[in-house]
């Protein structure tokens, strides 16, 4: 029965090699702590590949525990690029992802025929596929600051900044779309003019074929993983890593879930338990903003991440 099962799969893998277009980006995307990191090393092996991050916080060399970055075993297994790239001081967003990763991708299919991007942040991942509107230069501190405001409060959080401070693009623009609000308000800050006298909205052509696969769970499945992860990371020293950058806590990079909340224990604000139960429900949260805007992605295949021959399979018929 192993036998034919592998046999099976080493089929597959050859399907894929034949019929999938040349030149191509699979891009493998999900909630956090969906599993997304090993189904895309195991991908990336059977198709001899490298891997790409389109994680926003991954690419930070003193960020580790806290924003699961893949293990060095992992690393060491497959390529991977944006992964520990920069340091917290340097100036990272979607445009920045954008030029690195198409370069990366420009390099790696000169020699293969496929890339892998993985990653859970949203903007990064239709930044490469769609390209970003040509637009005057908007500073990194207003990109960061919107970028915080969404990952902290979400869509609601846009909403009500946007109506309050462009009420030209709260009347005439897509309210219900998370990347837009995310521009416009960042543009307003930096400019005092609405993204509504700029706006064309044309997404650019790729000299590559994309195929997008998104995992999921059952929410109690899920929820339970992002749990338990966290427990995992306090276990692995979570609290002695964000004490050691206490010291750069206003910086943007470290706006985040799991180092925040530890902050605010270190300030004497809350307990340290309760601050991993915050870590805890603010990674929910989180993971449900991840998929409102999932949802909002055009051409997206969605698998459970055990999955993989059934992935194999759709991948061999796109």
């Amino acid at each position: 029965m192993r036998a034919v099962r592998k046999i099976s799969l080493a089929r597959m893998i050859s399907d894929l090699s034949n019929n999938v277009k040349s030149k191509t980006a699979i891009i493998i995307t999900g909630p956090t702590a969906v599993g997304k990191t090993e189904l895309a090393i195991r991908l990336a092996g059977q198709l001899d590949t490298e891997i790409i991050s389109a994680d926003s916080r991954q690419c930070y060399q003193e960020m580790n525990i806290g924003v699961g970055r893949p293990s060095p075993e992992e690393l060491a297994a497959v390529p991977h690029h944006f992964i520990a790239s920069h340091h917290i001081e340097e100036r990272v967003n979607a445009a920045i992802f954008e030029e690195y990763a198409l370069q990366e991708t420009e390099r790696i299919l000169k020699d293969r025929d496929h890339v892998i991007i993985c990653g859970g942040t949203g903007l990064y991942i239709r930044t490469f596929c769609e390209g970003l509107d040509e637009f005057p230069d908007v500073p990194y501190d207003a990109t960061a600051e919107v970028d915080t405001l969404f990952e902290l409060g979400g869509l609601k959080a846009l909403q009500r900044a946007i109506k309050k401070e462009d009420p030209l693009y709260a009347a005439e623009g897509e309210m219900e779309n998370p990347r837009r609000i995310m521009r416009a308000l960042s543009f307003i800050r930096a400019t005092d003019q609405s993204i509504r006298e700029f706006y064309t909205d044309k997404p650019v052509e790729r000299p590559f074929n994309i195929i997008k696969i998104q995992l999921d769970l059952p929410r109690p499945e899920l929820y339970d993983r992002i749990n338990r992860r966290v427990t995992h990371m306090m276990d692995q020293g979570l609290w002695e890593e964000a004490k050691s950058l206490y010291k750069h806590r206003k910086l943007q990079a470290l706006q985040t879930v799991g180092y925040r909340e530890l902050f605010e224990s270190m300030d004497g604000l809350i307990s340290q338990d309760e601050a991993v139960n915050m870590i805890r429900q603010h990674t929910r949260n989180y993971a449900k903003r991840q998929l409102t805007w999932f949802k909002k992605e055009t051409g997206m295949k969605v698998f459970h991440p055990g999955q993989f021959e059934e992935i194999l399979k759709y991948l061999t018929t796109v």
